[in-house]
């Protein structure tokens, strides 16, 4: 089969699970690869054939998205000349990790889309979600990238079209120890604020790493460095534990690795908030925001918590094979006229699917 393999490119959870996916996707099959979004700190060692601007959003440094950065940096008319310049119908079928270029393209041109992704997880009715209702957030991250067929990755198997973690190789082929010290990444967090709030925490020695710095610098038992994929794993394996946002594939790598985990899931993001209540059922601490009133928690955690025992079997291949056996077109498809939409008969679109929703 020809397939394209679109991947999200705003944080690197997509890319890093991609890096396993793609080995299972090549061995039998033609592969081209999408990726759309930005703040990426995880390359590919293959070729992109398509790089696009998507629909991203800007990390901020009070803990959660920065919107109007976001919505300086999306422009509807880009997006829409993206979606309209993918020749989706090329392909036999389309695999798409959270990508909206991809995803929208096939919705438009009646091309089969199937999800392969963790928030594909997050949004089916048996896997955790927070008490408190956020209508609007779950109605964008079901219309982000919508798909004809969904299966997902989350932190236990809720559902027979629901896995466990994909963790990449380069993470279970590594030595773990315990040296001491206790990693951070908190992206959404600047570094005056993370330094504030950690050096209250005693002499504990944190190795933090950092969007919003460009060299290493130490602060006695703190030290703060760039993102560098090899880096940051390799402290990871050799920490106590791991303080981060509640995202996906870092504490699932941490919960693999058997460090203690405590995670402060974005502020105004749905899917860090389920997956936030999710690692609470597990036994994982979480923390609302990143204050100095927390920090008795934090020292508690440091002090008391135990890791948290999880079982992540290595079965990307299967999983992959399966799902390409389920969804491998069985004829030739029916033509389909090209439709090219403007501006407002897209923006209408979406708005017409989120607010069916709400």
């Amino acid at each position: 089969m020809k397939i394209l393999y679109a991947l999200q490119g705003t944080g690197n959870g997509h890319l890093s699970r991609a890096r396993d996916v793609i080995p299972v996707l090549m061995k039998n099959h033609d592969v081209d690869l999408l990726i759309s979004g930005s703040q990426v700190d995880v390359e590919l060692p293959y070729e992109i054939k398509y790089r696009f601007k998507g629909l991203g959003f800007i990390f901020g440094s009070n803990g959660g998205i920065d919107l109007v950065e976001t919505y300086r940096k999306n422009y509807i008319k880009v997006l829409l000349s993206e979606i309209n310049s993918l020749p989706v119908r090329e392909y036999d079928l389309v695999i798409n990790d959270f990508e909206p270029v991809s995803a929208w393209a096939c919705l438009i041109h009646n091309v089969k889309c199937i999800a392969i992704s963790h928030q594909a997880a997050v949004l089916h009715k048996k896997a955790p979600h927070p008490k408190e209702g956020d209508m609007v957030g779950k109605a964008i991250l079901k219309n982000y990238a919508p798909a004809y067929a969904k299966y997902g990755f989350h932190f236990k198997a809720y559902a027979d079209n629901i896995f466990t973690p994909v963790v990449r190789r380069q993470v279970r082929e590594l030595k773990t120890s315990y040296t001491g010290h206790y990693t951070v990444y908190l992206p959404s967090y600047d570094d005056n604020r993370l330094l504030k709030v950690l050096k209250l925490c005693g002499d504990t020695r944190w190795q933090v790493f950092s969007k919003h710095c460009r060299h290493a610098r130490g602060y006695g038992n703190i030290t703060i460095q760039p993102i560098h994929n090899d880096a940051f794993i390799a402290s990871m394996a050799a920490s106590e534990g791991v303080l981060c946002g509640a995202g996906f594939e870092t504490p699932a790598e941490a919960l693999f690795m058997k460090k203690k985990l405590m995670v402060i899931p974005m502020k105004g993001q749905y899917e860090q908030q389920c997956n936030a209540a999710a690692l609470k059922e597990m036994g994982v601490p979480v923390l609302k925001s990143l204050k100095t009133e927390n920090v008795e928690k934090i020292k508690s955690w440091l002090k008391n918590s135990p890791a948290v025992e999880v079982d992540y079997p290595d079965k990307t291949e299967s999983i992959i094979n399966q799902i390409l056996e389920l969804h491998a077109p069985t004829g030739i498809p029916e033509p389909v006229k090209e439709k090219e939409y403007s501006v407002k008969q897209f923006r209408n679109m979406i708005l017409k699917k989120i607010i069916t929703q709400l």
